[in-house]
């Protein structure tokens, strides 16, 4: 049979349950965009920068059951998505990117020819170039499996613009489920993902966890974005060991932050009280789905005791920054599953063993100290956000005081999508997620620009719950005109914009050291005008007074698929206390006569102006 590359791109997507394509149109690739056009399950969204396509597609991935793919131009196309790439890399995000390609017929110095591969090998798992359209189908297949599979992450397949134009002789078209049975190996890994020998048994291992659990004073759990599918595992282990849960900043929503033992993204003197406090006792932490990364470690402040259980799917991360006494290769939902199963049929058989004295007596001690821990945690929460509102921001909106009500407008199912700046700080500090995957950021690649467009992916994915954003007006400067895309699709987003003028996070950071700030104060712009060019209604916030009133007008603008801008008159005079932690940190990293100049420096500007 003859078929076109295009149409070849489509059933392959269309098998892999893609839903969503987003990006822009062009000559290298205007072929698929027909085709897709004729798919009764996959729609193209076209987006108004490649930049904010990947976010979109990160998002999808993040918050669904399917992955966020791209369909870009070759070169300025991909170079554009890169830092969405980069970000879904880092974050170990499944991501589909598919690019046309310049002609294979020899001729060189073809309209967009580079060489793509070198551009994204660095932040890819894989990269594959198509030669015939008889190829398609399973490139695109394999492209899925490893984008999938052990620690997820983008891939990228090109199509040449003549083959995904023409029409060539292809074997019969195969489903993702045939292609599963004919491939009779595990999916594929490459690279550094690759998965190592294990040199025991993974139930011999699990046996050792258990052992050192058990025979822990206290313990402490701390989970990442790879605990995002074993949230009630988590939550069973950590009432069976009354255990303080702290978590990373990606993995924020993993354990449900109204479970009274959890504390907080990390812990530490960068951490909030109620997390600082609890864990000063453990002498057992159980990591899993975590790299132990800098920003949930404070910039690795973090003390992490001799008795580390780590668990994660990508070998790679063990030992890094920290040293384990045990290490797990494995999915995050089968490991504690098999913890959490052994450790109840422990408890069980000793019950049963020492008789309904010992039973009642056993339940009696897990009671006492998981109330006295739970009643401390309150307590330390409970002080931290009275110290919050008990701030004088002079006017302006106090960030605790917004954040509450934004938590009681929110259902437990509803999104909050976060950029990169204080406020991401701020969210973490005092907005509690309640769901998994219903709190996404970008973390170690760390890119500004993100909120706006993966608000939008968020809720074409999740297109019955709301999504509310959260910007510094730095970062919002970035991509906001994507907003033309959330109009367009009458997606109704409410995104709010954290205004104060500056690049805050880094402003604040400057502060201490430099007792100046440096490029980091923003050239005045008016949000209302963003509001008026994309389309979008626009409330301003610029008292405490005045959040319950805007929040009420901008959830019923949402409800009739309608974006709004909120424009929040932010006060940022009250650091964080991660702000504080870092900035601490890493002056005390410097050597004596670096720590001198800097504290001289800034004494003598503080002095002199």
């Amino acid at each position: 049979m003859k078929k076109s590359g295009a149409w070849l791109v489509r059933y392959a997507l269309e098998q892999l349950g893609i839903r969503y394509t987003f990006g822009i149109p062009g000559v290298h690739n205007t072929e698929i965009y027909d085709e897709l056009n004729n798919s009764e399950s996959i729609t193209p969204i076209l987006v108004t920068h490649e930049g904010g396509g990947a976010f979109m597609a990160d998002a999808v991935s993040r918050t669904s059951d399917s992955i966020g793919t791209l369909l870009v131009v070759p070169a300025a196309g991909i170079t554009h998505a890169s830092s969405g790439i980069g970000e879904a890399h880092l974050d170990g995000v499944p991501m589909l990117v598919i690019s046309g390609g310049v002609r294979t017929d020899g001729m060189n110095y073809q309209l967009h020819d580079m060489d793509q591969h070198g551009v994204l090998k660095p932040i890819t798992k894989a990269t594959f170039k198509v030669t015939a359209q008889a190829d398609i189908i399973t490139t695109l297949y394999k492209a899925y499996d490893i984008a999938m599979t052990g620690e997820p992450g983008p891939v990228f397949v090109e199509i040449p613009v003549n083959i995904a134009l023409f029409k060539a002789e292809c074997p019969t078209p195969i489903t993702y489920a045939e292609y599963r049975q004919l491939d009779s190996s595990e999916p594929t890994t490459v690279g550094s993902y690759e998965l190592s020998k294990e040199q025991f048994s993974k139930e011999k291992l699990v046996t050792q966890a258990v052992d050192t659990l058990l025979s822990s004073k206290q313990v402490g759990l701390f989970l990442g974005w790879g605990c995002k599918e074993s949230t009630k595992q988590a939550i069973v282990l950590a009432e069976l060991l009354s255990a303080p849960v702290s978590t990373t900043l990606q993995g924020l929503s993993v354990f449900p932050g109204n479970h009274p033992l959890h504390v907080g993204m990390g812990f530490g003197g960068y951490s909030v009280p109620a997390a600082e406090q609890a864990f000063k006792e453990v002498d057992c932490v159980l990591a899993c789905g975590t790299r132990f990364s800098e920003i949930p470690t404070g910039s690795f402040a973090m003390k992490v005791p001799e008795k580390l259980i780590h668990i994660d799917i990508n070998p790679q991360v063990f030992n890094a920054n920290y040293p384990a006494k045990i290490t797990i290769e494995g999915d995050a939902l089968e490991v504690l599953s098999l913890i959490v199963d052994q450790i109840q049929q422990r408890q069980a058989a000793e019950v049963l063993a020492k008789g309904a004295t010992f039973k009642e007596q056993f339940n009696k001690e897990n009671s006492d100290k998981m109330n006295a821990k739970v009643m401390s945690i309150a307590a330390d929460k409970q002080r931290y956000l009275k110290d919050w509102f008990a701030h004088d921001t002079k006017g302006k909106v106090n960030p605790a005081r917004f954040f509450q009500q934004l938590r009681d407008r929110m259902n437990d199912d509803d999104y909050l999508v976060v950029d990169d700046g204080n406020h991401t700080f701020l969210a973490a500090e005092l907005m509690p997620i309640h769901t998994s995957k219903h709190f996404i950021s970008p973390t170690d690649f760390n890119c500004m620009g993100y909120c706006v467009p993966a608000a939008i992916g968020t809720k074409i994915a999740n297109p019955d719950k709301q999504v509310v954003g959260i910007v510094g007006d730095g970062a919002f400067l970035m991509t906001c005109m994507e907003l033309v895309t959330a109009t367009h699709n009458q997606l109704g987003l409410i995104i709010s914009v954290f205004n104060d003028g500056e690049l805050a996070q880094i402003a604040q950071a400057q502060s201490v050291p430099y007792n100046r700030k440096t490029c980091t104060t923003l050239g005045r712009y008016k949000v209302e005008g963003v509001a008026m060019a994309t389309g979008c209604e626009y409330l301003r916030v610029n008292t405490n007074e005045e959040i319950y009133d805007s929040l009420t007008a901008a959830f019923k603008f949402s409800e009739q698929g309608i974006s709004v801008i909120l424009d929040i008159n932010i006060d940022y005079s009250k650091k964080t206390r991660f702000t504080q932690g870092i900035v601490k940190t890493n002056l005390q990293r410097f050597e004596l006569s670096e720590k001198i100049r800097f504290i001289s420096r800034a004494i003598k500007r503080k002095i002199t102006g």
